[in-house]
């Protein structure tokens, strides 16, 4: 799959496992990663991946139908695992011809079994060692493991840390996210052992990216020092951007956070067209297998509706921003394509200074 003239250090074990030209993936962004960036994404040489977590079935299947008018390249869906139709979803993957699943959270041992006898690749990212170790004894193919710069949820060990760790623990390809946005950090993840990078912010800020251009301005004009990790949005670690939203949600209390919750909860349902008994159920299920409050159900469920008020409405003062530490890194807005041959350049650039 190397193309004529790439660097061989540029053609790793994802590269194959993935059918990609180079060890780029662009990741699973709520109500950013859709057909139009995915599919630009493996059209330049890299993986791009649906965000489907934020769509119906109906919508997920018309995105990658999208994806496939617009590109022949291998691309991949982000999943829940704990969606109410993931069994439905799964079987459109496998039917469509879908080459990777990939999860924020750790899917089942048993939706990994599902996928893998189906020859879907399997691909969750993790935060910590412990974590990649579990879903490596499952079968997974391959993991993203996600350190402290990374945007949106999150943990507490930075990259440089977390990688090595993730590398040194599992036989299976590692990919570095948190905290990249260029050449330079590609071939420093291949230095720590990682068979390529993850990113999200750098691709949510192209022109291939349908967020609102008043909101990729916002984007442009942060620094390294204006992003928080708050648990106010949703009760879990999350990076985003500070702004009042975060602030006035980081003051309030859980018995005034409570209500603005479960409204933007129901709204989401009615976004979404999920009935009210699968959004029950869906809390039930967050409750019983993450050991949440009903305080944080509804902070849960709240989260997509205050992620769409910035990325798809361009309503910063109602919404949220999530970004990884490297926003203060970017400052234009290429398409997709320069981005991922600029990275390619500055990777072998890199490369051939540190070889001589």
């Amino acid at each position: 799959m190397r193309s004529s003239g790439v660097h061989p250090a540029l053609h790793t074990r994802i590269c194959d496992l993935f059918g990609v030209r180079y060890p780029i993936v662009q990741t699973g962004m709520g109500w950013v990663a859709g057909a139009r960036l995915a599919a630009a994404t493996s059209s330049a040489g890299g993986l791009g991946i649906i965000a489907s977590a934020t769509m119906t079935l109906p919508q997920l299947r018309q995105a990658i139908r999208e994806v496939k008018e617009r590109t022949d390249r291998p691309f991949g869906v982000n999943l829940r695992a704990d969606q109410p139709d993931i069994a439905d979803r799964l079987d459109l993957l496998v039917r469509e011809g879908v080459r990777v699943a990939s999860f924020a959270q750790a899917p089942t041992r048993e939706t990994v079994r599902r996928l893998r006898d189906a020859g879907v690749v399997t691909m969750p990212t993790i935060g910590a060692r412990r974590h990649a170790e579990k879903v490596a004894e499952w079968g997974v193919d391959a993991v993203i493991a996600q350190g402290a710069e990374g945007g949106g949820h999150t943990g507490s060990v930075p990259t440089s840390l977390l990688l090595p760790q993730v590398v040194d623990t599992v036989d299976i390809p590692v990919i570095a996210a948190g905290g990249f946005t260029d050449g330079r950090g590609l071939v420093a993840a291949l230095a720590w052992g990682a068979a390529g990078v993850a990113m999200g912010t750098r691709f949510l800020l192209t022109r291939d990216s349908t967020v609102p251009e008043v909101i990729k301005e916002l984007y442009l004009g942060a620094t390294v020092n204006d992003t928080v990790v708050t648990t106010a949005v949703d009760g879990y670690p999350q990076r985003v951007i500070r702004t009042e939203v975060i602030d006035q949600l980081e003051k309030a209390s859980a018995l005034t956070r409570f209500p603005r919750a479960l409204r933007n909860a129901l709204a989401f349902r009615r976004q979404t067209g999920t009935s009210l008994r699968a959004l029950v159920a869906e809390g039930l299920a967050m409750r019983r297998n993450q050991e949440l409050t009903w305080s944080q159900v509804a902070m849960a469920a709240n989260a997509p509706m205050l992620i769409k008020a910035t990325m798809v409405d361009g309503a910063p003062e109602v919404g949220i921003l999530p970004t990884g530490q490297g926003v203060g890194l970017i400052d234009d807005l290429p398409t997709v394509a320069e981005v991922v041959a600029r990275i390619v350049d500055e990777a072998e650039q890199a490369l051939r200074a540190l070889t001589g």
